[in-house]
């Protein structure tokens, strides 16, 4: 397959979209048009690498950062990689700085020197965390890494269980429940103690429009994953989840605190663990869940709401009123903003 940094280096007479052959290879996980779009767009971003600074340095007075920089610029990566690599580390220059990890960035995908990229683009996430380049890039960089290691895996062991994972995945990500779920059931023929597969297909049940049985089945395999990995948080907050919604407050309870105790940072279980003490009138014993819960995730309207309605089972009048002021002026904040996106309010 056509190596996405290696398009955009073909000689193509402008930046328009390359032409995709038919007998190009593509995983089944990344659809062709998904593929050609990442790629169009990485040609679009990819000059934005090795920008020159706004004014530019003759040859004489470059630094050999810089130079090296250059070097990438005009695709001589094999020479340019070794002084990136060496070089970088010492420049203290946040625009140097910045250029120099991301023609890192492209000769390293450009080599196929995975490690050099990927922590090159965690040097880039530390120092420039909310620059929209730098998370376009490391959303583009790992889904080609995925990508290849996908169809190398495919090559190497195209019988093994994780590539019917792989498989499966895709499946779902075409929302083909059914067929997902019969790779799964597959998988665990072969490998009836493997961790994480009776999640999948209990997800993937509740997935598909929903019948009589679907939530009694997809309980029994959660609690299947339940025996096989006790330490599944996500399985304990679904059969916490399947409880809520059948009414069973003591259950739902239970599971949902054994999923924050097993991950403290799941704040949605720590949520629905105070809005399920809530529903069984066990207010003292939401009040703190639910603190801790706005703590963690303050933007929520829905924390507050259910921190006050306990505050207010409680007698504590001025507490209920303060974060059911806070919980309304949340809501329109977000519908606010719903409505500049265009978006209708939630239900």
């Amino acid at each position: 397959m056509t190596h996405v940094v290696d398009l955009y280096w073909q000689e193509s007479g402008g930046l328009g979209l390359p032409s995709v052959d038919d007998s190009m290879e593509f995983s089944p996980r990344f659809p062709r048009l998904v593929f050609v779009l990442a790629t169009w767009l990485f040609i679009v971003a990819a000059p934005a690498f090795s920008q020159a600074p706004a004014k530019a340095s003759s040859a004489s007075s470059a630094t050999p950062l810089e130079r090296a920089i250059d070097l990438a610029g005009k695709g001589q990566c094999e020479e340019a990689l070794p002084l990136l690599k060496k070089l970088t580390v010492r420049s203290t220059e946040k625009q140097l700085r910045y250029r120099a990890l991301m023609a890192t960035v492209r000769c390293g995908m450009s080599q196929k020197e995975d490690r050099i990229t990927v922590n090159a683009l965690l040097d880039l996430k530390k120092d420039f965390p909310e620059d929209p380049q730098v998370l376009y890039m490391t959303s583009q960089i790992f889904l080609e890494i995925a990508e290849r290691a996908s169809q190398e895996l495919a090559s190497v062991a195209p019988e093994s269980y994780q590539a019917r994972e792989l498989q499966a995945e895709t499946f779902e990500s075409q929302e083909k429940w059914t067929e997902a779920i019969a790779v799964y059931r597959k998988i665990l023929e072969e490998n009836p103690k493997l961790r994480g597969i009776h999640y999948r297909i209990g997800r993937a049940m509740l997935s598909q429009p929903e019948s009589p049985t679907s939530g009694e089945d997809a309980k029994k395999e959660f609690a299947q994953e339940i025996e096989i990995d006790p330490v599944n948080a996500a399985a304990e907050f679904w059969l916490g989840e399947l409880a809520r919604r059948e009414g069973n407050w003591g259950e739902a309870i239970l599971h949902f605190g054994n999923a924050a105790k097993i991950n403290p940072k799941f704040p949605d279980a720590v949520l629905s663990l105070g809005t399920a003490m809530n529903s069984a009138a066990k207010y003292a014993d939401a009040i703190p869940q639910l603190e801790k819960y706005i703590k963690s995730v303050p933007e929520d309207p829905a924390g507050h709401y259910q921190l006050g309605i306990a505050y207010a089972r409680m007698g504590r009048r001025e507490d209920s009123i303060r974060e059911m002021t806070i919980q309304r002026e949340l809501a329109e904040k977000r519908q606010t903003a719903n409505d500049a996106k265009g978006n209708p309010a939630p239900h």
